[in-house]
């Protein structure tokens, strides 16, 4: 089966009938017109003040699914959101259940169990009130030039049949030094983030991961660089969602990878690799602040970012 398990829903293997999918078109509600982001989250506390604030205020509504989370993620999400004075736009789910890591795990797991990533997405954007959808990471921070361009675009696009291609760069931070990052700009990548909601466009089961559906052909809209960095921590496990992260360092299906890894494992050496921006930010200054609503905003335009890869597309 696919997650195409019929037109209202899919009903799980394991029979938790109140984690089932009900799509939100098949409601009797129907969907408001604006912008969801969906975040799927686990020990992301660190990340999510200055994740959250800025997606808040560039979307229609935010919603975040803990999954299992021990470093008290759910109390940043309110904590934050109550701070920033959006709570109203905020909705807080859980879901219970392990869900298989990237790679074998993955590929172990029958998709209509609730411990497959497919259904697991596809669990947390059933959630979704709003005609369109942006597939988000507790880790992604839009720069202030971001937050205006996806806060013009998330109310623009209303149903529109269109896949939104949202560049990020990788800040690899340290927690011992609040004022030093460095900034990777030795990759291009636009990876499909926006959706329409609809039964086009659901996730389903692919080689190393999940895959949102797309009928073809589907237009697609690409965001300029410099608008959303993802934060790395060098004194963290950035890859502990996947099964084999050494696998990375040979991966021909997944160049973004590769290149996290290469870099991060550059960085753990002492080593700034070709495209990596060593930054320093001013005394009292965060770096990820300093990077977000001065450096990159500062930066000459067009913003020199190096190889060009695309998404990590896994279709047949």
């Amino acid at each position: 089966m696919t997650a195409h398990a019929g037109p209202t829903g899919i009903r799980n293997l394991e029979g938790h009938a109140d984690f089932d999918v009900t799509w939100p078109w098949a409601r009797e509600e129907p969907l408001r017109a604006g912008s969801t982001a969906v975040l799927r989250v686990k020990d992301e506390a660190p990340s999510l003040p200055w994740v959250l604030p800025p997606l808040l205020r560039s979307m229609d509504h935010v919603v975040v699914v803990d999954n299992g989370s021990t470093d008290g993620t759910p109390e940043v999400v309110a904590e934050t959101a109550e701070r920033a004075g959006l709570a109203h736009r905020l909705t807080k789910a859980s879901y219970p259940f392990a869900v298989a890591r990237a790679g074998a795990e993955h590929r172990a797991v029958h998709e209509l169990s609730v411990h497959s990533l497919s259904y697991f997405y596809n669990w947390c954007f059933s959630l979704v009130r709003t005609r369109y959808s942006f597939k988000w990471d507790g880790d992604m921070v839009l720069t202030v030039e971001g937050e205006t361009s996806l806060g013009d675009l998330a109310w623009q696009v209303g149903d529109a049949q269109t896949i939104i291609r949202v560049p990020r760069h990788g800040l690899y931070l340290d927690s011992t030094q609040p004022q030093r990052g460095w900034l990777d700009l030795g990759l291009r990548n636009a990876e499909e983030w926006g959706f329409p909601i609809g039964p086009d466009f659901l996730f389903t089961k692919a080689f190393e991961w999940e895959v949102r559906t797309t009928p073809k052909p589907v237009r697609s809209i690409g965001l300029p660089h410099g608008l959303c960095v993802e934060l790395k921590y060098l004194d963290g496990d950035e890859f502990a969602h996947w099964t084999d992260p050494a696998s990375f360092a040979t991966s021909y299906r997944n160049k973004r990878k590769r290149r996290e890894w290469a870099v991060y494992q550059a960085l753990q050496a002492g080593e700034v690799p070709e495209g990596v921006h060593e930054i320093t930010a001013p005394d009292g200054v965060h770096v990820v602040d300093h990077v977000t609503r001065t450096w990159l905003p500062q930066a000459p335009r067009p913003l020199q970012v190096g190889t060009v890869v695309t998404s990590d597309d896994q279709r047949a």
